[in-house]
């Protein structure tokens, strides 16, 4: 097998950032003997994180080699650079390799190198130190060791490469359902990829059994290599749970099936071959699994999915990066004071944010001290959860505390606050009138972000002294966890209050896409197209079960289930302001009229189907028109293709490229579709509709 290096190394790059593995000898505890611990690190900081390519697999295989060799070392580890383990493989490496022979190499590769670690192999018993990042290859470095640890503070672990249109292909398919049981590997490798990338967070791995112990603090690793110590000596029995390979393996194989089947639409290929990786996985012995995830990746890689899924992965880590049209960032102004008008949920969310990730003091108002006094006692609320769960110190807790205040009287509270954001009801009125008041006491060049979602910036700005200030900052609910932030320009706004936004949205951790101010922008505008047009089909008389089931695999959930967690009423807002602007083709459900003048909080029931009081309040037409799933998906996505063009040639986005990193971040649409734009183009919805793809 030693000539997939020799093959591996024709494939390396210049362009490929190598991550070095780097060998050093410890003398453990006791009579534990000498470890060789190898530490991998990129020589970048934490925004860069360790990733594997052909040269740094090479790079690895080099040292445990030499560890191996070494008479002295009689155990390894392998531990990150700080707070960062590996991120996975390079999959700009994987698009360049380009040939099936190529990515039989790399898929081979990582088998070959990792696979030392198992003392089965390499005749040294190995310990992977997760003590950071670690998704994808850099889980499966560490699943492909004797043993575990993970740090209790950990901030995401997990097998994402379904959501990439991939399959986990080091190890992982196999390792994972063999160490855990099947119903867990489809809950690590299936269900929370297709869950918007969801991940394992803090002591989760451990308590999934993907780690044997876990430990926090800066002394991780000390405390990792005592314990290794201990497990060498016998000190520590390891033990692990009787892995079920009955019925119950056959059972979570079906359930994830259905899991697959209900977020997909069988549409996922990627979801399909875990599956059927999991399913082998239960009888095949470690050659045999790692052998078909081989051909997997190489299969995986002739995909399609996979093509749309490292555009969306360039989006998230590229252009997020650098936003399109964003001004000189030199021109932003320093933010030492945030001013937050309302204090209802979502302006408490806002506090939260703001005053942990800038650190700046934060003054809340409302109507009156008691509402003002509420909010604040929502963050300081929040803030005690974070300190309860170890996510941060009883010190840091008291000090975010002491930045978030209540105050109503707008003089105390904007005299000094450099960035002003309005959190108030969605109403033009009422934002113009709390933002003239905003403008008596605050300093002239002070930013006022608007939180709007639907409503015209330069509208709201017009009255005001200086219009300029004013720029669109739109989050997106549940705001700690949604990225995107749309940053709108109205006709007034300078490149000053621009560039603070933007830069203030970057110190947030938020990806930023610029939009020309437009009725709902971006997300929203598409999302009011979407729910349009499948409540006209419904209302035509396709069932709603129907209409929700076309669209598995595209959003995030049926476009139903969807209304019930935003809210009829704002989806109702949402489609009569777009109806306003474009009353050809903006449709306003009369359904959904009396939804909310019932006041009811969505379709459904508890029981999962169309609650009787919805049912009765459906539209009853005289000459019903019932679409399939298909035609009622098609009809969807054609709508969809017209509205993006229609918007691309209003400028609304400057390319399909920030329409498609909108949707993912702002919608959570999927990756393995590319966004939406791939997803037309790919289906021929886009020339059907346009005369033309959004990509050449």
């Amino acid at each position: 097998m030693n000539d997939v290096i020799t093959r591996a190394q024709a494939l390396v790059t210049d362009s490929e950032v190598i991550t070095k593995a780097k060998l050093r000898k410890v003398t453990l505890a006791g009579d534990a003997g000498v470890m060789g611990l190898i530490t991998l690190d990129n020589g970048f900081d934490h925004t860069k994180p360790n990733t594997f390519g052909p040269g740094s697999l090479v790079e690895l295989n080099t040292a445990i080699d030499a560890a191996l060799a070494d008479d002295e070392i009689t155990s390894i580890g392998v531990t990150g650079k700080p707070f960062i383990l590996a991120a996975g493989a390079d999959l700009t490496a994987l698009r360049s390799a380009g040939s099936p022979d190529a990515i039989r190499t790399i898929a081979e590769l990582g088998h070959f190198v990792f696979g030392k670690l198992d003392s089965a192999v390499g005749g040294k018993k190995s310990f992977g130190f997760i003590n950071g990042l670690a998704l994808g290859g850099g889980l499966e470095v560490a699943l492909n060791c004797d043993y575990r640890t993970s740090i209790d503070s950990l901030p995401a672990a997990g097998l994402p490469e379904v959501m990439l249109g991939l399959v986990p292909g080091w190890g992982g398919a196999w390792l994972v359902p063999n160490l855990i049981g099947a119903a867990g590997a489809v809950k690590v490798a299936l269900e929370n990829p297709l869950n918007q990338g969801k991940v394992l967070k803090g002591t989760e791995l451990f308590e999934a059994g993907l780690s044997d112990a876990s430990f926090g603090g800066a002394d991780f690793l000390e405390q990792s290599l005592v314990w290794a110590g201990k497990v060498l000596t016998g000190e520590i029995k390891v033990e692990r749970p009787e892995v079920d390979r009955g019925q119950a393996w056959d059972d979570a194989v079906a359930w994830g099936r259905a899991v697959a089947a209900g977020k997909t639409g069988g549409k996922s290929v990627a979801a399909t071959r875990l599956l059927d990786l999991v399913e082998a996985a239960k009888t095949n012995t470690k050659a045999e699994g790692f052998a078909l995830e081989d051909q997997a990746l190489v299969d995986m890689a002739q995909t399609p999915e996979l093509d749309a899924s490292l555009y969306s992965f360039d989006l998230v880590q590229k252009r997020a990066k650098r936003p399109a049209g964003a001004p000189d960032k030199a021109l932003a102004r320093k933010v030492t004071k945030v001013g937050i008008i309302g204090a209802g949920l979502m302006a408490s969310q806002f506090a939260l944010l703001f005053a942990r990730r800038l650190k700046v003091p934060v003054v809340m108002t409302d109507l009156d001290q008691s509402r003002a006094d509420k909010g604040v006692a929502y963050v300081h609320g929040e803030i005690d959860k974070l300190v309860a769960k170890g996510r941060i110190s009883s010190d840091m807790g008291n000090r975010l505390k002491a930045l978030v205040t209540a105050e109503v009287d707008y003089e105390k509270a904007f005299s000094d606050a450099d960035f002003i954001i309005e959190a108030v009801f969605e109403e033009m009125g009422v934002k113009k009138t709390v933002f003239a008041n905003a403008e008596k006491v605050a300093p002239a060049e002070a930013v006022f972000a608007t939180n709007t979602s639907s409503l015209s910036i330069t509208e709201m700005a017009a009255d005001l002294e200086h219009p300029e200030r004013v720029v669109g900052f739109h989050f997106f609910n549940p705001v700690a966890i949604m990225p995107l932030v749309e940053i709108i320009t109205g006709e007034a706004t300078s490149q000053e209050a621009l560039a603070t936004a933007f830069a203030t949205s970057k110190g947030l951790g938020k990806t930023s896409i610029l939009v020309k101010d437009s009725p709902s922008f971006i997300v929203n505008r598409l999302l009011g197209r979407f729910m349009g047009t499948v409540a006209q089909i419904v209302d035509e008389g396709t069932p709603v079960k129907d209409g929700d089931a076309a669209f598995a695999g595209l959003t995030p959930m049926p476009p139903f289930v969807l209304l019930g967690l935003v809210g009829p009423a704002i989806a109702l807002h949402n489609n009569e302001t777009l109806h306003r602007a474009f009353p050809d083709r903006m449709y306003v459900s009369p359904t959904l009229q009396r939804v909310v003048e019932a006041k009811l909080p969505g379709f459904y029931g508890a029981d999962g189907n169309v609650a009787p009081e919805v049912e009765a309040l459906l539209e009853k037409p005289a000459n019903p028109v019932v679409k399939t799933v298909d035609e009622t998906r098609t009809a969807v996505l054609e709508a969809m293709a017209d509205e993006i063009n229609r918007m691309l040639e209003e400028g609304v986005a400057s390319a399909p490229e920030d329409i498609d990193l909108a949707m993912i971040t702002g919608a959570g649409f999927q990756f393995w579709n590319g966004g939406i734009t791939k997803l037309l183009d790919r289906e021929g919805i886009s020339e059907k509709v346009t005369g033309k793809k959004f990509h050449a």
